[in-house]
């Protein structure tokens, strides 16, 4: 990754289009971003702005976020200063990863006053915060730093606004070619490699700085030998060169992988580059492509580690259950000949004495008059020898009914658990807390929400709206609550249902009882995708009409059965399950 000054640079050059344009809907789908909804000259917008400590980024964005039902704190108060506000200006500071948002609102009485958004892309100390320009004073950061946290800056309500510690460097887009062989040989004296740029000029990563010694043919660490005066000028020309097209806004955002093989992306083109490149329109569809969904699947992990451990802990209890359950099985199909033993040592107490450890009599129940060796507890007597064989008789006739129930009980509670673990897997943050509810409504988990908080069963789940190439509507459920909605009650009769054959996964419904082979397919692919054979080849995947499709009585959240299906086979296509347009619908 590097996100650097000449990436801010080129996000900020991007986002001119958006000055002037009215900030019509904030929502805050996790806890470090925000999505503005913006209504600008080129159309409808919306922009993302993500503190995220592991992913810090703002571009335009086409991606579907959850909005949740109740918004947080911070998410109202930019309501408050910034919606139907209009975006007055964009900067960077410097070619520091900073940017300020100047948005021009109306305050209580109907004035108009100006607000300041400031996006530090820091890393682990990245923050967004929303300040009021005129007394520099801050309204609140959605990341609070007190000053037992830091002692040169806080982060809170009411604070005056200090900028992150300077670095003191040196703007490379002013560089002349006095001042950059003066900060070389100075780096030459202290013996350092290509990484003395990063330390002399603000903005530059070690990708840059690699790239700029990769254009003049010399490799990274030539520098700890000295350069003569042909080296150094080739150095030069080579930053100098970067530099002019960072001047005037020529960028070529790409991505690829560098020599270690890590994924990387870059504003500029890179000479640098290793194995399969890819170029984009503009720098917000190259982070967005190169972040995809990892900030979303760490928040997830993050949120559903507790839920992990649970679920994996009840399913190997389950899977223990199963294998002791075998082992009474075994021992009960021996229960006839507990029998026989029992009517054998009634027979014979004669000639078995108190402190025997075994007896050997003829077994007149078999057909060829065979001898049999009984076990004898030393400590009974004849006699109760032979009622204990009687009893673990009687114990073993009975419990195989019993042992047969168990077996299904628990067979059917290991693949519960492993659809629930293979919806975490593919869950949005919406999708956790409906996974949540569920365990909480099937007694898994205590409910420990607030009185009178309780989400009302009548109230829809998250839905995940896809439209298919050929225009019609295709409902993906991605846990119980949300399948069995689509299902059960969003679905019509004669509307189409599918589902991986035997495998965990998504109930997927096509809204339509009129669709071509194109549609077909893509439902066939969302069915597959989103299952436990998301990374197999050749799944099955049955389909039939809802009609066909129904719930047993007391079944498990999200089992159904079915009949009159037909089986398709696909391989999952990431690239054309991301390339279909969606939407999530909440509530």
């Amino acid at each position: 990754m590097a996100l650097d000054g000449i990436v801010t640079r080129a996000i900020v050059h991007e986002l001119q289009l958006c000055i002037g344009g009215r900030i019509h809907k904030i929502h805050q789908p996790a806890s470090s971003d925000l999505i503005f909804h913006l209504r600008t000259q080129a159309g409808t917008k919306k922009l993302l702005l993500s503190a995220n400590p592991t992913y810090p980024r703002i571009h335009l964005t086409e991606a579907s976020f959850p909005n949740p039902m109740e918004a947080p704190m911070f998410c109202m108060l930019m309501r408050k200063h910034c919606e139907n506000g209009t975006i007055e200006s964009i900067t960077q500071v410097g070619m520091e990863r900073i940017i300020h948002i100047d948005i021009r609102t109306r305050d209580e009485l109907g004035d108009m006053s100006t607000r300041r958004i400031i996006v530090e892309l820091m890393g682990r100390h990245s923050n967004i915060i929303l300040v009021d320009p005129a007394t520099g004073t801050q309204l609140d950061g959605i990341h609070h730093v007190t000053p037992a946290i830091s002692s040169f800056r806080v982060v809170m309500p009411g604070f005056a606004y200090s900028k992150p510690p300077e670095q003191h460097k040196l703007d490379p887009l002013t560089a002349d070619l006095a001042s950059f062989t003066s900060a070389l040989r100075k780096a030459e004296e202290a013996d350092k490699g290509s990484g003395w740029l990063v330390e002399a000029y603000e903005g530059l990563s070690p990708l840059i700085a690699g790239e700029i010694y990769a254009r003049a043919e010399l490799g990274n660490n030539v520098i700890q030998l000295g350069l003569g005066e042909i080296e150094a000028k080739r150095l030069w020309e080579a930053f100098s060169g970067l530099m002019d097209s960072i001047r005037q806004h020529q960028y070529q955002p790409m991505s690829g992988e560098n020599a270690k093989g890590k994924s990387i992306f870059s504003a500029i083109e890179l000479t640098s580059i290793h194995g399969e490149v890819q170029t984009y329109p503009s720098i917000s569809t190259c982070m967005e492509d190169y972040y995809g969904d990892k900030a979303l699947r760490d928040t997830v992990k993050q949120k559903t580690g507790d839920l992990l451990r649970f679920l994996q802990n009840e399913k190997s209890k389950n899977i223990k259950k199963l294998a002791n359950l075998e082992q009474d099985l075994n021992e009960a199909e021996d229960a006839e000949r507990y029998r026989i033993w029992g009517e054998l040592l009634l027979s014979s107490l004669h000639t078995i004495h108190k402190g025997d450890a075994s007896v050997e009599l003829v077994n007149y129940y078999d057909e060829e008059q065979r001898t049999e060796t009984i076990p004898l507890d030393p400590l009974l007597t004849p006699s109760e020898n032979a009622q204990r064989y009687f009893k673990r008789y009687n114990k073993f006739k009975n419990s195989l009914a019993v042992i047969d129930e168990q077996k299904i009980l628990a067979h059917a509670e290991v693949t519960y658990l492993e659809g629930l673990l293979q919806q975490l897997h593919d869950a949005s943050l919406s999708d956790i807390d409906e996974i949540r509810e569920e365990l909480t409504q099937q007694g898994y988990l205590r409910d420990r929400g607030k009185k009178g908080k309780k989400k009302k069963k009548s109230d829809k789940p998250t839905l995940h709206l896809y439209t298919s190439s050929e225009g019609i509507e295709i409902y993906v459920g991605k846990n119980n609550l949300q399948n069995e909605y689509v299902t059960n009650r969003l679905g019509k009769p004669n509307d189409t249902w599918l589902h991986t054959k035997d495998i965990p996964g998504s109930h997927v419904v096509i809204r339509s009882d009129s669709f071509g082979d194109a549609t077909l397919n893509e439902a066939a692919q969302l069915a597959a995708y989103f299952s436990q054979a998301k990374q197999s080849s050749s799944v099955p995947v049955d389909c039939t009409l809802i009609r066909h499709v129904r719930k047993p009585s007391g079944a498990k959240p999200g089992f159904v059965i079915y009949d009159h299906q037909r089986t398709l086979f696909v391989t999952p296509d990431e690239q054309l399950i991301k390339g279909l347009p969606n939407t999530v619908k909440n509530g």
